[in-house]
């Protein structure tokens, strides 16, 4: 199919499937890897702040959450001015994890890029940049 958008899922589902491979040794699924981003970042975020940094719908976002916090990788807080609103916290276990779920993803994407030369990897790098930029805009 000549889709740019339809190739971009499917070359979306072929990282998460190597990431899968990855994560799972480690402790997280691919799932939950924008999350754990968006917190070893700025740890102590609210969902509302997870919800508006990562593009997923507020019931996935509150059950990964929850998966999350079972697996021991967050817990959440009561905020200290906001009655209504939880801080999410990395665990121990997230936080050690770290250097070793950033090197799995780079590992999945480069599985992608196997027989790519660099300057034809940044140059789709590139191009997918501009494309979700214009996404933006929509």
């Amino acid at each position: 199919m000549d889709s740019a958008a339809y190739l971009a899922g499917q070359m979306a589902k072929g990282f998460a499937r190597s990431l899968q491979q990855r994560a799972g040794r480690l402790g997280f699924s691919p799932g939950q890897f924008p999350i754990l981003l968006e917190l070893w970042s700025e740890d102590g975020l609210t969902q509302k702040q997870l919800l508006e940094r990562v593009d997923i719908e507020q019931a996935t976002m509150a059950n990964t959450l929850s998966r999350m916090e079972r697996d021991g990788l967050v817990e959440r807080r009561p905020h200290p001015s906001d009655k209504r609103a939880q801080q999410v916290f990395l665990t121990g276990k997230a936080s050690a994890m770290q250097a070793e779920a950033v090197e799995a993803a780079m590992a999945a994407d480069m599985d992608l890029f196997q027989g790519f030369r660099t300057f034809e990897r940044e140059l789709l790098l590139e191009y997918v940049r501009r494309i979700l930029d214009n996404a933006k805009r929509l």
